[in-house]
């Protein structure tokens, strides 16, 4: 790597300067018309998902092996069990809530349960393998190793979301999701009851076990650390811009340094992709809610881990 000149600080206060009026320059584009057309054929894509879910589930409930124990049988088997979860965090209701609606549409669904049952679902540990084989069966459509990341907080019951935006104390609860900028679907989940950092590092730890390879990612300017930089070897492409007090520019940090350099405008691009995190959040949210209604620390985990392999069910990516 030689950039022709020695990098210093003052160099690179001065070029986060250039950025800024870049960035100014990006904001200011127009916007495309929105593709109407674009979104109506990609909307079939996610009636096919649909159609497609109770093979999908019986599929990742085929490779677990269910062994017999001791004590009351439950009612329904696994694929019903994974079914009637993924009902109930679609629907977003309360445990008594999807209880009613199960009593009223007991023809149609054949199934009749309590909301305790229901509620035993988020710590059902075949419930859980089930979901996360779910995750990655869906992801078969395609992995293009381009992504984004950033995190978000939610809220226990006790206190809504907007009451509190900083997100700060008991009440709150961490999450990260990195996207794939190609197909707009998560590949990588993460959650904490401790921080956001430790969500990330849990998100990245998921992507790494599943063997995915990252290609490229552009992270949010908390990320922009040189231990979170060592979290990727050279081949990775990382877009993000160093803090304004930079003090030590290591070969991490020049790496992306000379990417700025050589094409700024370019650079910005990429990085803002991870917009589409924010886009996702927000969706996700309007969804789903903003509020976490269990008290167990693994039925929250598993809650969330529902909203991010239901944004896959619907995700599509306009151009």
């Amino acid at each position: 790597m030689n950039l022709g000149f020695r990098v210093t600080r003052k160099f690179v206060k001065e070029l986060l300067e250039v950025l800024d009026e870049v960035v100014e320059e990006i904001r200011q584009e127009e916007k495309a018309r929105y593709p109407y057309a674009e979104w109506e054929r990609k909307r079939e894509i996610v009636k096919e998902r649909l159609r497609k879910l109770p093979e999908y589930v019986r599929e990742a409930v085929s490779v677990i092996n269910v062994q017999k124990r001791m004590g009351r049988p439950k009612k329904l088997d696994l694929e019903k069990r994974v079914m009637l979860f993924l009902f109930a965090r679609l629907i977003n209701k309360s445990n008594r809530d999807v209880e009613e609606l199960l009593e009223l549409f007991e023809p149609l669904f054949g199934i009749k349960v309590s909301y305790k049952t229901i509620e035993r679902l988020y710590s059902d540990e075949e419930v859980k393998l089930a979901l996360h084989n779910l995750f990655i069966l869906l992801l078969r459509e395609g992995v293009s190793g381009e992504f984004a990341g950033d995190g978000t907080g939610y809220l226990t019951i006790t206190k809504h979301y907007r009451s509190n935006p900083k997100k700060k104390g008991k009440d709150s609860r961490y999450v990260f999701r990195i996207i794939d900028i190609e197909t707009g679907m998560y590949v990588g989940l993460g959650y904490s009851a401790k921080s956001e950092k430790d969500a990330f590092n849990r998100a990245m730890k998921m992507i790494k076990e599943m063997g995915v390879k990252v290609n490229s990612i552009s992270l949010d300017r908390y990320y922009s650390t040189r231990k979170t930089l060592k979290l990727f070897d050279k081949e990775t492409a990382v877009y993000v811009i160093p803090k304004r007090n930079l003090s030590r520019i290591g070969f991490d940090w020049l790496r992306i340094i000379e990417r700025i350099v050589k094409t700024p405008y370019k650079f910005l691009k990429r990085y803002f992709m991870r917009n589409l995190s924010e886009s996702g959040f927000s969706a996700d949210k309007r969804r789903f809610g903003w509020v976490i209604r269990q008290k167990r620390e693994d039925r929250r985990e598993i809650a969330l881990f529902a909203v991010g392999l239901w944004h896959n069910v619907f995700a599509v990516r306009l151009r």
